[in-house]
């Protein structure tokens, strides 16, 4: 029986193994918090990552998820900006020092003492969640509840990697889940080629993909039609740098835009060659969730969804593992199902 100040948090307690149902007291605000009662948190791909322990650190006991859509319910002391009722969103990002040179030079997403939500400090899976007031976001009005979640880590992360592609024209995108299914849109409203690549014979991806616009659909282990400008590597396969290497012109920049993937094999220098670059992708700033949020208002970006009860998100991570979804995977506690 839930307690008047209790909630249901599903919580991490071992990498690896399930996340257990739990029952614990809600938080209360400190110093520049607010606390948010959560409508809707998306199951990143992270988050695997996270429960697999391929990150290294992060604490344990821990509730995962970094994209959380909420309303504040209290405020801490030193909180303005945000009141009572506000509609928020709370991504990856949680904490930063705000003084080593990183933060001073506007790449606070650099800042070697960051804290992660969902990882260093508790996330979305759960009923209610703490969140530092400078990392919170104001959504826009277009999106409700569950279709808002994605933006806050697939299409953030997206956004940014989109922003290293430059302003290459033919672009390619391996791996077409949550991220690339949201960017895809904005490189098209563009005016860019959008070139998709997917698990080798997902037919059914590539279709997606299609229907979203872009130019071409095919598997990862095929050669494009055409040289690309740039490329993004949101699947974490190390194996797929060479080949997006072997797909960009020269002058091409490839972008592994994951915060995790397994080990890169060997490749000839001829495919790095010709001025190409190889670069990654490291978290999200204040300033990109805020150009984003605007971008999305004033382009028509879809986000496709499969919601999950809270309580079900053992079933939502193997889900989202198995690859079998399309667009995001959302979690939705069961008092706003």
């Amino acid at each position: 029986m839930r307690s008047q100040n209790g909630m249901t948090a599903m919580v991490l307690q071992r990498r690896g193994g399930p996340l257990v149902e739990r029952q614990v007291l809600v938080p209360e605000p400190g110093l520049g918090e607010v606390l948010l009662k959560v409508s809707a948190c998306g199951v990143c791909r992270t988050d695997l990552h996270i429960h697999d322990g391929e990150l290294g650190g992060g604490r344990l006991p821990v509730s995962m998820g970094h994209e959380i859509v909420g309303t504040v319910v209290a405020v801490g002391p030193g909180v303005a900006g945000f009141k009572t009722g506000d509609r928020l969103g709370v991504p990856w990002l949680g904490w930063t020092c705000g003084e080593c040179a990183y933060c001073r030079s506007g790449r606070e997403n650099l800042c070697e003492t960051a804290r992660f939500t969902g990882y260093d400090r508790d996330g979305g899976y759960a009923e209610y969640v703490l969140a530092g007031q400078r990392f919170c976001l104001h959504l826009p009005d277009n999106y409700d509840d569950a279709h808002a979640a994605p933006l806050l880590c697939a299409g953030l992360i997206g956004y940014r990697a989109l922003r290293f592609a430059g302003d290459a024209q033919r672009l390619g995108i391996y791996g077409f889940g949550a991220a690339a299914h949201i960017i895809a849109q904005i490189a098209v409203a563009q005016g860019r080629r959008v070139f998709a690549f997917t698990r080798p014979g997902d037919g059914k991806t590539q279709q997606f993909a299609r229907e979203l616009g872009v130019h071409w659909a095919g598997s990862s282990n095929e050669t494009p039609p055409e040289l690309l400008d740039g490329a993004l590597i949101f699947a974490p396969v190390g194996a797929l740098v060479p080949a997006a290497l072997a797909a960009v012109a020269r002058g091409g920049t490839v972008v592994c835009a994951g915060i995790h993937m397994s080990d890169i094999p060997a490749f000839p220098y001829h495919l790095l060659w010709g001025e190409r670059v190889l670069r990654s992708v490291a978290n999200l700033s204040r300033k990109d969730g805020e150009e984003f949020m605007q971008t999305v208002e004033r382009w028509p970006v879809r986000t496709t969804v499969t919601e999950f009860p809270l309580t079900q998100a053992n079933e939502a991570l193997a889900a989202l593992r198995a690859g079998k979804l399309n667009g995001a995977v959302v979690l939705v506690p069961e008092s706003h199902a």
